[in-house]
């Protein structure tokens, strides 16, 4: 979807006022459950909601879902609906199969045949999808496109809900006066998300454009590279679950945050952040000293937080791996992962490769050979750290 404000989305929503249709909402079953001020609220905000050309199918939609004080936002972001896939498909020139699967790509659901689910801004950026195809982009790749960014971008604008809810919400407010006033911060705040989204966007395609590898075999070959040689590490948060069991799920969201706000300040290229998961924090690098120098400043990073925050273990691999919708899969990912499991708190473990890729640059011990899960033979195991780190050499 283009993010595009309608032209009348700059005025305040309250003063967006035009004739109400007459519609039974008590009949409709809008009102069920609610009395006295809460059902004159409501009325309130379904009359509004109407007068602006919400269908009655919408409103019990959002009804049912409980965001109905989200339609006005979502109307100023997104502008109407208006058309089915039908329509859709015949103004865009695109198979209604092919929309289908494009829905399901961003994990959209499916709806029912005469649903009018997709506005102006929706058959536009189609059609900007439509010319990828006429230039010979195949469904598929488009299609894992779209899984990408939606995957990205989901909670991204989770985020952004969020933070424009704690700009309005006070105690108190009626359902109507958050509905409104999320509106017009919405109305403010949406003319900034294309620019920002485009702008992170180039800056992360300049910086793959800066560090992506293609050889002379590749370049012969015509095709683009398969698996290739990678350092992997993982690094997370120790006892973070059984922390799950006494601190209040929204401590726990910030330990997370913290420790990606911490990671993307210690991560240089050629080393990437590809991921976040939960507790733990996954990066990626064709060089492996770059990675071993950013997994032993997280840790550092770590221990710098004080006792407030939990410490830190690090595993790292080496090894062929194949790159997918800007994540790795291969054996060094998989055993990464199993070596970081075992690692002590605030100790670094490696692989034989990754220290015999780069055995000078730092101080290793031999931690022994271990069983990992997954893992048919015992693994050798190392402990890294700094030249300039003069502590004990127990192993890890």
């Amino acid at each position: 979807m283009i993010l595009r404000r309608p032209p009348d989305a700059c005025l305040p929503y309250a003063a967006l006022a035009m004739p109400s249709p007459q519609i039974d909402f008590a009949g409709e079953g809008l009102l069920d459950g609610l009395e006295g001020e809460q059902r004159a609220d409501r009325l309130v905000l379904l009359e509004r909601l109407a007068a602006e050309g919400v269908t009655v199918a919408e409103l019990r939609r959002a009804t049912a879902s409980g965001t109905l004080m989200f339609l006005p936002a979502e109307r100023v972001i997104g502008g109407h609906l208006r058309y089915t896939a039908g329509e859709a498909a015949e103004r865009t020139g695109l198979e209604p199969d092919v929309l289908r699967a494009m829905r399901g790509a961003m994990g959209l659901p499916m709806p029912a045949e005469e649903e009018a689910i997709y506005t102006e801004e929706d058959l536009e950026a189609i059609r900007t999808g439509n010319i990828a195809r006429q230039a010979g982009i195949p469904d598929e790749e488009i299609l894992e496109l779209i899984r990408t960014l939606g995957r990205g971008l989901a909670p991204a604008a989770e985020v952004m809900r969020s933070l424009a809810l704690r700009l309005v919400i006070a105690p108190g407010m009626s359902e109507y006066e958050l509905a409104r006033r999320y509106a017009d911060t919405v109305a403010q705040l949406s003319p900034t998300i294309g620019p920002l989204v485009t702008n992170l966007l180039t800056v992360q395609l300049r910086q793959m454009a800066q560090s992506e590898v293609i050889t002379a075999a590749e370049r012969s070959g015509g095709r683009l590279p398969g698996s290739r040689e990678i350092a992997v590490c993982f690094a997370d948060l120790v006892g973070f679950t059984r922390l799950g069991e006494t601190v209040p799920p929204e401590e726990l969201g910030s330990l997370a945050v913290r420790l990606e706000a911490m990671t993307t300040s210690v991560v240089q290229a050629p080393v990437r952040l590809v991921k976040t998961i939960g507790d733990a924090v996954m990066l990626a690098s064709t060089e492996p000293a770059p990675l071993l120098d950013a997994g032993l400043s997280l840790l550092d990073a770590a221990d710098a937080e004080g006792e407030d925050f939990p410490q830190l273990r690090v595993g790292s691999a080496l090894g062929p791996a194949l790159s997918r919708a800007g994540d790795w899969f291969g054996r060094p990912v998989n055993l990464a992962s199993r070596i970081t499991q075992i690692a002590r708190p605030g100790s670094l473990l490696a692989e034989r490769e990754v220290r015999e890729s780069v055995p000078d640059a730092y101080r290793w011990s031999y931690a022994g050979e271990r069983r990992l899960r997954g893992v048919r033979e015992p693994v050798p195991l190392f402990r890294a750290r700094r030249l300039d780190d003069r502590g004990a050499q127990s192993p890890a």
